[in-house]
């Protein structure tokens, strides 16, 4: 079972006599959670974390999250990430070379909500370079405490390599991979309707919108037939939009309109006539059935605006403020007008009522503001085009769980072409200048950082269009996710080191979470396909949610977030981690609770004593001429506990191991077989012979338990593992293999405990200690074990 290369570090292993670890082992009766850090001290100094491209070992690359750091990382991201390492442990005792990398997210909308906090600055009044100044530093202290929530929690990942998606290096990647897509026509720069945050400020792309149902105003109100036939009545939800209305649309069935279709209609207020057209998307038993078509009041108004011809006019500015278009109403805020419009209708004594509904509304997943529809130029990465070769690559990736790869192919299935600039200041540059005189874009090399808001084009180059030799530098930046795409890109060197990249890429995993599935994998897929021409990685590790006791999203504003460092310092980071790891299977959502956290810590007392008793027997590393029944039928049993944790390893599901082992060693290695094993360990009424299959075994037994918990609780196993076998990392071993011996025994195990259970509750029932004398036959089919089981219950005829 136990491999080669951690049996040569168990027989190399110095005399342990006065050895303090071992006397800090017996001392102590529970785990010391102040060990912690000296012990991730120690990995550092072997280099653990280390990854060397020419080990001749296979190499496994995780593409790491870069978490944001906000302020706000609760207990259920330091969750995430503890399986995270887990997954690393897990590899190299697999004996897999890992690149682990460490890196830290640092641009976009958050950095800069939170550098005007911090430093009370406008960034409407802040120079930029002032601003962007103030942002490179605003984040080191959140950064630090991040770093420091990583390290004690024992996360083993490359920190003499870490990186910022704010460095130079990592924005250069950022745009030479854009330069190379815009060479190869995969960005376009195109004006069409875009989601406008006027809040953030910015387009921001349909997988940042979330919806909610909130509570409006459904307005009814009427319009005038322009023959003077007759009113037609009309329900808004946004009648503020009325100076926009190119059409009234009723659904072709609705035979209340039938013969209204075609007719012109006089806009109230604006005097304007649309005409009343039919059209299947109009809803009969939303409101009166007879709607507004206006730009734009939701995605449907831009749909049915292309389809049929109409022109757009825009009602509502970039400063969410209604334009001159809107007569009266100019300069309202849109919720403002909305409320005039309405009491204008009731003066004009064409309203009819007002109806209070809830409706899904489209909100920014930043802000929480209802976003607007308004035209915008903006840089497009195309997505529509290759939509099946993405279902495709989806279908290829091995997802942990499977089913959330449905999350990912419902998503490309009705995905959009990804408008990835952005109105904002503190991001990675958009690498354009622009002809002053026709307009045309000038887009420079690959491989160098371009800041064009404040640099002339590199070359001196001229107009392709015109000739023209003056540029006007793009000032807008990069959604995030463009950054965040290529990490897998920046961790394995592409456009850096062609021989690193060439061992490192493709790589073998992406942990995430399932809240970012149609951003950061649907994007990162997306672009690495097109600039690599293969999938980033063979799998995809999905987590779940973390939520508060009442199944609530932990948030600031919520005031029911777990801070870490506080946990780990009440319990210790090897309690968090068991509990991460046990509290529930792979991507499923999950409830943290701080007492569960803390229950987590039973065990690990349970394996600290357990530990403690097999130190004090001697140690047998040699397997022993004799292995006798009893001991048989727990190498058997380990045999199982082994293939078990294996296959949920090789699945990156620490729920299985987790569970497996904690069942294993409470209710049967001590439960039982310690017990029964015990008595002979020490040599009671027992030949040399039997005592040291005893002693052999029941060591045998705790190096497999420790080894195969490793990934899990790095800590504890590993203060046991240098007390008791080898001065060489646990971290450093493989893990043990299944074995095909003594599999017959395992037919006796179920029946055995039984039978140590009707001992246990027979002596409870007549009032008898564990130790006294009690007459009970022993079944014929345990009498291979009549010995033990005689010794252990102190049994007679």
């Amino acid at each position: 079972m136990i491999d080669r290369v951690t049996l040569r570090a168990m027989q190399q292993f110095t005399d342990q006599s006065g050895n303090a670890r071992v006397k800090k082992l017996e001392e102590s009766k529970s785990w010391d959670k102040n060990l912690e850090p000296e012990l991730f001290s120690s990995w550092l100094d072997i280099g653990l974390q280390r990854f060397d491209v020419n080990s001749q070992k296979l190499k496994f690359v995780i593409d790491t999250p870069p978490p944001y750091p906000s302020g706000t990382f609760h207990v259920g991201a330091a969750a995430h990430y503890a399986e995270i390492d887990m997954i690393a442990r897990t590899s190299r005792m697999f004996g897999f070379e890992v690149l682990y990398p460490i890196g830290i997210d640092r641009n976009g909308l958050p950095v800069e909500i939170y550098t005007e906090k911090k430093y009370h600055v406008s960034i409407r009044t802040t120079p930029r370079a002032d601003f962007i100044a103030l942002c490179k530093v605003a984040l080191d202290d959140l950064e630090a405490e991040m770093i420091q929530i990583f390290k004690r929690m024992g996360i083993s990942g490359d920190y003499e390599n870490k990186y910022r998606t704010d460095d130079e290096r990592y924005r250069t990647l950022t745009q030479s991979t854009f330069v190379e897509q815009w060479n190869n026509g995969r960005v376009y720069l195109g004006t069409r309707p875009s989601n406008y945050c006027v809040d953030c400020g910015t387009t921001i792309a349909d997988a940042e919108i979330e919806y909610r149902e909130l509570p409006t105003n459904l307005v009814f109100f009427e319009m005038e037939l322009e023959d003077g036939s007759g009113k037609i009545e009309i329900a808004s939800t946004r009648p503020e939009l009325l100076s926009t209305c190119q059409a009234i649309m009723v659904n072709p069935s609705d035979e209340r309109y039938g013969s209204l279709i075609g007719k012109k209609v006089r806009l109230p207020i604006y005097s304007r006539t649309v005409q009343v057209v039919p059209h299947p998307s109009a809803k009969i038993e939303f409101g009166t059935g007879a709607a507004m078509v206006c730009s734009y009041g939701d995605y449907n108004d831009v749909l049915l605006f292309k389809e049929l011809g109409l022109k757009e006019i825009i009602a509502i500015g970039l400063d969410g403020r209604m334009t001159s278009v809107a007569g009266d109403l100019k300069g309202l805020k849109v919720k403002a007008a909305r409320e005039t419009v309405t009491k204008k209708f009731e003066e004009m004594g064409i309203a009819k009522k007002v109806e209070r509904i809830n409706h899904r509304t489209p909100l920014c997943d930043r802000s929480k503001t209802p976003i607007e529809i308004i035209p915008l130029e903006e840089y497009y990465m195309k997505v529509v085009d290759i939509k099946d070769d993405l279902l495709k690559a989806a279908n290829e990736l091995h997802f942990h769980p499977a089913a959330h790869r449905q999350i990912l192919l419902n998503w490309i299935e009705v995905a959009h072409d990804w408008p990835v600039s952005r109105r904002r200041i503190y991001g990675t540059e958009v690498p354009v200048w622009y002809c002053e005189n026709c307009k045309a874009p000038f887009v420079p090399e690959a491989g160098r950082y371009y800041q064009p808001w404040k640099d002339p084009p590199p070359g001196s180059p001229s107009c392709s269009r015109c000739g023209g030799k003056k540029f006007v530098g793009d000032e807008r930046t990069f959604d995030t996710w463009v950054d965040s795409s290529v990490s897998v890109l920046y961790v394995t060197k592409y456009l850096e080191d062609k021989k690193f990249f060439e061992k490192t890429y493709p790589t073998q995993i992406r942990p995430q979470g399932k809240d970012i599935i149609r951003t950061w994998l649907h994007y990162s897929i997306l672009r690495c396909l097109e600039l690599t021409g293969k999938l980033p990685w063979s799998d995809v590790w999905v987590s779940g949610l973390g939520l508060d006791e009442r199944g609530e999203k932990m948030s600031k504003s919520k005031g029911n977030i777990l801070q870490p460092l506080p946990i780990f310092e009440r319990y210790g980071a090897e309690n968090f981690r068991l509990w991460s790891a046990s509290e529930v299977s792979v991507g499923s959502d999950f409830l943290i609770s701080e007492q569960k956290i803390a229950g987590a810590g039973k065990f690990l007392t349970k394996l600290w004593n357990i530990a403690r008793f097999v130190s004090r027997t001697p140690i047998q590393s040699k397997e022993p001429a004799r292995i006798f029944p009893t001991d048989q039928w727990m190498l058997a049993e380990l045999s199982s506990l082994v293939d078990d944790c294996l296959k949920g390893y090789a699945d990156y599901n620490f729920f299985i191991p987790a569970n497996r082992i904690r069942d294993f060693t409470w209710n049967v290695f001590a439960a039982h077989y310690i017990e029964l094993a015990k008595g002979r360990a020490y040599g009671q009424e027992f030949t040399e012979e039997e005592k040291i299959s005893a002693q052999y075994t029941l060591h045998y037994a705790l190096r497999t338990i420790i080894l195969l918990l490793a990934p899990i609780c790095p800590f504890i196993t590993e203060e046991i593992w240098l007390s008791l076998y080898s001065n060489e990392s646990i971290h450093k071993q493989l893990f043990p293999a299944k074995e095909s011996r003594f599999q017959s025994a395992l037919l006796f195990g179920k029946v055995l405990m039984e039978f140590d259970s009707l001992i246990w509750n027979d002596k409870k029932a007549k009032g008898l200690s564990l130790k006294e004398s009690i007459s009970m036959q022993i079944p014929v089919e345990l009498q291979r074990f009549a010995k033990d089981l005689k010794v252990t219950h102190n049994l007679h005829d």
